[in-house]
């Protein structure tokens, strides 16, 4: 556990928004882990018992608290809620996957502009962390060598989501994408034009696999893999197929790099890239059956994809590693560690 000095003080309050999704799960076990308390918002009050039941017996109900937030873009969502904290690790966003645009850019930008406003007239917050997304700095590109560093912008994903209609399902990764690059893009411009007292710092995270906090949890990709093992989601199985070869990150990985960003001293103003390594379909199929064998099964199998594509681009992500070595790890979790943390949780 890191032990130097941080920009906030064990025992500091931190509030996480959208607590009960797969990432914000993971990132309030490691504060509490760490020594903080967290202040949670949901949706709704059924998500707040669930992630109570996660969290009250190992850390305390002091430790943990949830906040009931609707509609993050309803103006002032979050300024009762922001009372008190030192930090702020914005995560909740709009998952849906809903082709239409409007439905999705405006909700999520107004969500990051409520948060970043309700934080910058607390005079108690010291860091905001944005959790942006891999989509902000690249889409999935198969088949194409090329390199993603911090500097690295999805541009064109979101003339392709304001493209005119109709909205059909082929764009609904394009429209992800551009909510997500045009929120953290909102994020660096409020700070560099209304220069609030905190330090702002962004985690972009590609494909999250690894332990799953709740079966309560639909846990996201993680959840992906789980019922892929299972075998009785043939839904799943088919958005697998057709899911783009990408990086793939270990979820607890990423949830120490939005504790760096968070507390590292020397972390200022940065994009902190959570790719582990490239992986496919084919990868996992061949992980998962390996997993199953090790663990004296050796019954479960997967039909592969014929001249599966590949993800060629390379990813700076030196920064990266180095924080996470000063959290203990030895830098990037691998796939199979990770598929077998989901598999088994």
């Amino acid at each position: 556990m890191r032990q130097q000095a941080t920009t906030i003080p064990k025992g500091s309050l931190v509030l996480v928004t959208g607590v009960n999704g797969y990432i914000a799960s993971h990132v309030a076990e490691q504060l509490l882990e760490h020594g903080y308390r967290v202040r949670g918002t949901v949706r709704d009050p059924y998500k707040a018992e669930y992630m109570h039941a996660v969290f009250d017996e190992k850390y305390g109900a002091e430790a943990f608290e949830v906040e009931i937030v609707r509609d993050m873009a309803a103006e002032g969502a979050f300024d009762e809620v922001m009372e008190g904290c030192a930090g702020v690790i914005h995560v909740a966003s709009d998952l849906t996957l809903n082709p239409d645009p409007h439905h999705v850019i405006p909700m999520v930008v107004s969500g990051v502009q409520n948060t970043l406003g309700a934080a910058a007239r607390n005079p108690c917050v010291k860091r905001f962390v944005y959790t942006s997304s891999s989509t902000a700095a690249t889409p999935p590109v198969a088949n194409k060598a090329f390199h993603v560093d911090a500097s690295t912008w999805n541009d064109a994903e979101v003339d392709v989501a304001w493209a005119p209609p109709p909205y059909t399902e082929e764009r609904r990764l394009a429209v992800y994408a551009a909510s997500k690059t045009l929120a953290e893009k909102e994020c660096w411009r409020f700070v560099a034009e209304e220069k609030p007292a905190f330090v702002l710092n962004a985690v972009l995270p590609n494909c999250n696999i690894g332990r799953i906090l709740s079966k309560a949890q639909p846990a996201s990709t993680g959840g992906w893999y789980k019922r892929m093992w299972d075998g009785d989601d043939a839904e799943t199985l088919k958005l697998l197929h057709q899911f783009p070869p990408q990086h793939y990150v270990n979820v607890t990985d990423t949830a120490l790099l939005h504790l760096a960003a968070l507390l590292e001293e020397d972390v200022v103003g940065e994009r902190l890239l959570a790719f582990a390594g490239p992986f496919n379909f084919n990868d996992t199929a061949d992980l998962l059956e390996k997993i199953d064998a090790d663990a004296g099964g050796g019954g479960r199998r997967w039909e592969r994809i014929k001249d599966a594509p590949n993800d060629l681009k390379t990813v700076d992500t030196e920064r990266a590693q180095e924080l996470l070595r000063r959290y203990g790890r030895p830098g990037f979790t691998g796939l199979e560690a990770s598929l077998k943390e989901a598999v088994e949780s």
